[in-house]
């Protein structure tokens, strides 16, 4: 069981708060980094930073730097706030009606990935995505490019990846389904992934083919929408 880490007092408190997740709304973190960003003491900004990631609403990335975790990811979509998700709306609807698949938007949590948007064609079966699914990194497109561009490429397909700009996956998380998938950027660092999918009958079984060019524009007029 995790220990419970102590809640923050004092005056103040709430804007230090506001200030530090305000500056991770911006893209990950180190801890010099928001000491940097916010003006608090590597104290205060440490100890925040950990008390928010005790209840889920700050988490880690690879590298071990501080990012907005699961629940303040999925408070924003529930609002329709924040500008990644209110961009998202639009980029992934345009995306489904340009592919006529399912359009995913998604960001990392830990060791999973996590559907924060999304847009359905109007009849799907395997191949939807509902917003809040929780997805492994180890299977599927989505999470080949969150390892591929998170962190020096470990490997020659992470490489590859990183290099083209995009991955594909055929019945790798689920049988039967195709998806495509590829990189919002802000600065060269990892934002979220937008991804198509499909059954392997319509993406067929070389998906990148048929649907990289649209789902890496879609990723460019997202980071243009969004301002990143």
């Amino acid at each position: 069981m995790r220990k419970p880490v102590p809640a923050t007092s004092g005056v103040g408190v709430v804007d230090k708060s506001v200030g530090l997740l305000d500056a991770l709304a911006k893209g990950p973190a180190s801890l010099a980094e928001l000491v940097e960003s916010t003006g608090l003491s590597r104290p205060t900004a440490h100890r925040l930073a950990r008390a928010w990631e005790h209840h889920g609403v700050v988490g880690r990335d690879e590298q071990g730097r501080f990012r907005l975790g699961a629940h303040a990811t999925a408070w924003a979509g529930a609002s329709g706030t924040g500008p990644l998700l209110d961009a998202a709306r639009s980029v992934l609807a345009d995306l489904r009606d340009a592919t006529d698949e399912s359009a995913q938007l998604y960001m990392r949590d830990g060791d999973r990935r996590i559907c924060v948007a999304a847009a359905e064609r109007p009849s799907g079966l395997r191949d939807t995505v509902p917003v809040g699914a929780s997805l492994p990194l180890d299977a599927g497109s989505g999470g080949k490019v969150m390892l591929a561009f998170e962190g020096p490429p470990a490997d020659a397909e992470r490489r590859r990846i990183r290099k083209r700009g995009w991955a594909d996956s055929v019945a790798e998380r689920e049988p039967g389904v195709a998806s495509v998938s590829a990189p919002v950027l802000r600065d060269d660092t990892l934002v979220a992934v937008v991804s198509v999918s499909g059954p392997i009958d319509r993406l067929t079984c070389t998906p990148g083919k048929r649907f990289a060019q649209a789902v890496t524009r879609a990723a460019r007029d997202l980071e243009h929408r969004a301002g990143l």
